[in-house]
């Protein structure tokens, strides 16, 4: 709470430390900013260092839409061994390590070219996703059998950053759900010597970068200063959907979910096709709501009246 008593409202870019789970960061800035109403919107593992997306107050209601940003990760790989959950946790030190093939940059940016594009990849056995209602990996520590399922997932790209064996460091950009330490994993069994994850840093969310990022302590002090509200992006700077800009006199009419009609519309901001998401935004460029343009944005002029163009996904109050 700030000094008025009232609650923060905002998302927070925060620098997630090594060792602590997302869960885990979310309860440290509940307890700087003495906030009960504060969520993430997406898990990093407790190894994994990096930009974890925080929102607060009445900011959680767009926590979906940052969820489902693509996100870029920087990545090392270790070749030459395996590991159980795919990352360095796993990994058992007594195992003989495997011949590692001769590689080069050629044919290792052949072999990351197999995972571009939309893929099927098996949820890691060692994780939190729910099957049959049981987490994954109490299942895989009670000792059964398991056969994890598949999700259908996007890598956009995969650059080689570094290669010295047998380590590889690669830059990833990837839709939500993506598992880096899997594709690590995959690696290793396509270049038949095994291979896993042995360090991990998310660089960014959609547009939202690290380098905006603040850490543990950036939030204690701005809070003691009573500059927490400084460091809160707005709706605004988070969701950089394309826009309908309506009337001053609609404005009141989107709390309850009213459609506009086109004399409720002054202007359109950015391009989009129907079914994109896009925001309802007021005069002032606040948005005001999130939903799914029903028509392009060049067709605007051609609705006809009563023509429903813009459906509600959710209300920015």
């Amino acid at each position: 709470m700030n000094r008025m008593g009232r609650p923060f409202n905002g998302i927070l870019l925060l620098n997630k430390p090594s060792g602590i789970t997302s869960h885990d960061a979310v309860s440290e800035v509940r307890k700087i900013i003495r906030q009960r109403r504060v969520g993430h919107t997406g898990t990093l593992d407790p190894r994994a260092t990096g930009l974890l997306v925080v929102c607060v107050g009445r900011a959680t209601k767009i926590a979906q839409f940052l969820s489902d940003m693509d996100k870029t990760y920087e990545a090392r790989i270790y070749l030459g061994m395996k590991s159980r959950t795919f990352d360095a946790e796993g990994v058992d030190e007594m195992q003989q390590p495997m011949p590692v093939p001769d590689l080069n940059p050629d044919v290792i940016n052949a072999l990351l070219s197999n995972y571009i594009g939309v893929i099927k990849q098996k949820v890691p056995v060692y994780s939190a996703v729910r099957v049959q209602g049981q987490r994954l990996y109490k299942m895989a520590r009670s000792g059964n059998e398991i056969e994890p399922p598949e999700r259908e997932i996007e890598i956009k790209q995969i650059e080689l950053l570094e290669y010295k064996k047998p380590e590889m460091a690669i830059r990833v950009t990837c839709s939500k759900g993506t598992y880096i330490r899997t594709l690590a994993n995959d690696i290793g069994e396509r270049l038949e010597c095994g291979a896993y994850l042995s360090q991990l840093k998310r660089i960014s969310v959609g547009h939202l970068n690290i380098r905006n990022a603040y850490d543990f302590e950036d939030v204690r002090v701005a809070h003691e200063q009573n500059n927490l509200h400084t460091i809160l992006l707005r709706y605004q700077q988070v969701l950089n959907y394309p826009a309908f800009r309506i009337t001053d006199e609609f404005k009141p009419f989107v709390i309850s979910g009213k459609d506009p009609q086109r004399s409720d519309i002054v202007g359109v901001h950015g391009k989009f096709k129907a079914g994109d998401r896009i925001v309802l935004r007021d005069s002032l460029g606040r948005n005001l709501a999130v939903g799914t343009a029903e028509i392009d944005s060049d067709k605007l002029d051609e609705v006809e009246p009563g023509t429903k163009f813009f459906d509600y996904v959710r209300v920015l109050n």
